[in-house]
C-alpha cells in the first residue's frame, strides 16, 4: 500500500495516533494511581485497567487494520469502495469510573483510506476520511459538568469555523441515541465522520475544499482535548459519597451503554466483521450491569432528574 499519495500521509496519521494512545494512558495512570495492562497484538495495542483506584474498568486501544476487500457492511452504502485494498487506524477509549457521580466517557479518533483497486490507474487517488469525537454519559447530572465538557469541545473546534461545533454536536446527539428506547445515551459531545476535502457538511462553497492537513488538524484537536474535557469533572466528583442505591442505578444505566454498543454502534460492527480482535473491541463493556423489567424512577428523585433534565438534546453552551 502507498504510504503517501495525493496529499494523504498515512505515516503521519499513524505516528500521531500511536503517540496519542501513550499520552492519554499516561494521564489516566497518573489520575488513577494504578498502571494499565499493556496487551500488544498483531494489529495494535490494548491498554486496560480493571479494579483501579478510581476506574472500575477502562480501556484505551490503538489499532491499525488492513485488508484486501471490505466487508459487506462497509460497502453497502459506499459501493465505490468495493474491491479496494484498505487500511483503518484509530485510538478508541471507554472509561467506567466506580463512583456513580462520575460519568462514563467515550472518545475515538480514526482514519480510513481505500487505495486504488487492481486494474485502476496506478496514479488514481485514494479515498480517505477521518472520523471520531467524544461523548459523556452521566448517571447523576450536574449542569456545570455538562457545560464544561461541551465548552471544551466547542473551544477545540473553534479554529475550524463557528459552524463546526454546532454541526458535530447535533450529529453526536443523533448518533448516540437508542432508537429502540427512544432516549439519548448521555449528554453527547461531538461526533463526526467522512471528513475529507468536502469538509464538514453544511459549509459554503467558498469554504471548500479542505486540505488533508486541515482535516488532520481537526482530528488532532479532538484527540488532544479529551483529557481536558473529562478529567477535571472526575477530579471534582471522585470523593462524593455514594451508597447501594446509586450503585444500583449506575448498573441499570450501564445496561443502556451495552445495548447501544451491541445494537447500533458502527465501529463495533465494523471491527467484528473485519476480523478485529474481539477482546479489544468489547473492552468497552462495563464490568457490572443490570437490567430490570419496565422500570421507571421515582418522581422527584435524582434518578428522575437525569431523565427529565439531562437525557434529552439541549444546548449546553
Amino acid at each position: 500500500m502507498t504510504e503517501k499519495t495525493a496529499g494523504f500521509d498515512a505515516d503521519a496519521v499513524r505516528h500521531y495516533l500511536s503517540g496519542l494512545r501513550v499520552k492519554i494512558v499516561g494521564a489516566l495512570e497518573r489520575f488513577d494511581g494504578k498502571q494499565f495492562k499493556r496487551d500488544a497484538w498483531e494489529r495494535g495495542m490494548s491498554c486496560v485497567i480493571e479494579e483501579g483506584n478510581f476506574f472500575e474498568r477502562g480501556g484505551v486501544n490503538f489499532s491499525h487494520v488492513t485488508g484486501d476487500e471490505l466487508p459487506p457492511s462497509a460497502t453497502a452504502h459506499r459501493p465505490e469502495l468495493a474491491g479496494r485494498p484498505w487500511e483503518a487506524m484509530g485510538v478508541s477509549l471507554v472509561l467506567h469510573p466506580r463512583n456513580p457521580y462520575c460519568p462514563t466517557a467515550h472518545a475515538n479518533v480514526r482514519c480510513f483510506v481505500a487505495y486504488p483497486a487492481p486494474g485502476d490507474a496506478p496514479d488514481a487517488p485514494p479515498i480517505w476520511w477521518f472520523g471520531g469525537g467524544m461523548d459523556m454519559t452521566p448517571y447523576y447530572g450536574f449542569e456545570e459538568d455538562a457545560r464544561h465538557f461541551h465548552q471544551t469541545c466547542k473551544d477545540a473546534l473553534a479554529p475550524f469555523g463557528e459552524e463546526v461545533y454546532p454541526r458535530y454536536k447535533r450529529w453526536c446527539d443523533e448518533y448516540f441515541f437508542l432508537k429502540h428506547r427512544n432516549e439519548p445515551r448521555g449528554i453527547g459531545g461531538v461526533f463526526f465522520d467522512d471528513l475529507n476535502e468536502a469538509g464538514p457538511a453544511g459549509l459554503s462553497e467558498q469554504q471548500l475544499p479542505w486540505s488533508f492537513g486541515k482535516c488532520f488538524n481537526l482530528l488532532q484537536a479532538v484527540g488532544n482535548n479529551f483529557i481536558d474535557a473529562y478529567l477535571p469533572i472526575c477530579e471534582k466528583r471522585r470523593d462524593m459519597p455514594y451508597g447501594e442505591r446509586e450503585r444500583d442505578f449506575q448498573a441499570y444505566r450501564r445496561g443502556r451503554y451495552v445495548e447501544f454498543n451491541l445494537v447500533w454502534d458502527r465501529g463495533t460492527l465494523f471491527g467484528l466483521q473485519s476480523k478485529g480482535r474481539a477482546e479489544s473491541i468489547l473492552m468497552s463493556m462495563p464490568p457490572i450491569v443490570k437490567w430490570r423489567y419496565d422500570w421507571s424512577p421515582d418522581k422527584g428523585s435524582p434518578e428522575e432528574k437525569l431523565y427529565r433534565d439531562f437525557l434529552r438534546p439541549r444546548e449546553w453552551v
